[in-house]
């Protein structure tokens, strides 16, 4: 039997810029998202709805009597239809690409569940009345959907790919700097949760632990990512031809360092609103440079299967050179 998205390829056919776009409107959503919920937070707005999936009591939307807290978590909520928006198009049209490419569909409908998953998240956050730990894990399902975002914004802009062979221990520096992003944004939660920003006006459990302890924490780790961004900085220099791999690692490096000052300002002002939600996108951005240098130094990584062949016959070349 034939399905409403197989009925609908049989007779359109959408362009490679079709599908460019959609997937970078759900990249840039669900890095928005990310933004609008550190608002969410930094304004005390995290139960301004206080009901799921209902906004009250009644009301699906915000009311009046809610204020202005009511309305910046309505809208936060509201940015999630968007998303869902964004992700659409992203499915459909990697679905009426000809010839269609199974892989991306497949990570195009992974961005679908994991908006799901993040708005069960977004609810569980307000019935278990701020959770800390349940506010982190609802932070790390947004990382993870950008991380979805990211891998198939890559492999639909399949022209900016690198194109050079590059030696193993770059390859290996490049996942290792994958994952100690990953630690440093997981650790980044427990300064979150541990920090005044509760998400509330009223009293919000943190975490148990000391916040200066976990700050420093979470600086070290920085460090140790910045050294790493700047050791394979070195080393892509040094391989011929890898001039767009060359702009990720300093452009990633540049958003590290950035990164990094807004960091140690905000901890030495006191935590201003402004700066934690500057930092959040701060965040989000730090981890999609690091998947694109890792995308990059790793081109047959989610690629199509005409980029992966392409590789092959620039690394053979390099090899008989």
């Amino acid at each position: 039997m034939q399905t409403p998205f197989g009925f609908l390829a049989d007779r359109v056919t959408l362009s490679p810029r079709a599908l460019r776009w959609g997937t970078t409107a759900a990249l840039v959503v669900s890095i928005l998202i990310i933004i609008t919920g550190g608002v969410v937070r930094v304004t005390g707005s995290g139960l301004g709805c206080p009901t799921w999936p209902a906004c009250d009591d009644g009301s699906l939307t915000t009311t009046p009597e809610l204020g202005i807290h009511g309305f910046i978590e309505f809208a936060n909520r509201v940015l999630t239809g968007v998303l869902i928006a964004a992700v659409g198009w992203a499915i459909v049209a990697a679905r009426l690409q000809k010839p269609r490419e199974r892989s991306m569909t497949r990570l195009a409908w992974s961005q679908f569940w994991l908006v799901v998953v993040n708005a069960i998240a977004g609810g569980v956050t307000v019935l278990t009345e701020l959770n800390p730990w349940v506010v982190a894990m609802h932070f790390v399902m947004a990382i993870a959907l950008l991380t979805t975002t990211t891998l198939t914004w890559h492999r639909a802009h399949r022209g900016q790919t690198a194109d050079a062979s590059f030696p193993s221990w770059i390859g290996v520096l490049a996942w290792v700097l994958v994952v100690a992003t990953a630690v440093l944004i997981l650790v980044g939660t427990l300064v979150t949760g541990t920090g005044p920003h509760a998400g509330d006006s009223a009293d919000v459990p943190r975490m148990a632990f000391v916040w200066e302890q976990v700050t420093v924490v979470h600086g070290v780790l920085g460090m140790v990512v910045l050294m790493l961004g700047v050791v394979l900085l070195v080393g892509v220099r040094r391989v011929p031809g890898a001039q767009l791999a060359l702009r990720r690692v300093v452009t990633f490096v540049a958003v590290v360092v950035a990164q990094a000052a807004l960091g140690i300002a905000q901890a030495l002002l006191g935590l201003p609103e402004w700066m934690v939600v500057l930092h959040l996108l701060g965040s989000a951005l730090v981890w999609v440079g690091a998947l694109r240098v890792l995308l990059d130094l790793h081109p047959r990584l989610f690629a199509p299967r005409s980029v992966t062949t392409y590789t092959m016959k620039v690394q053979e070349h390099a090899l008989n050179a």
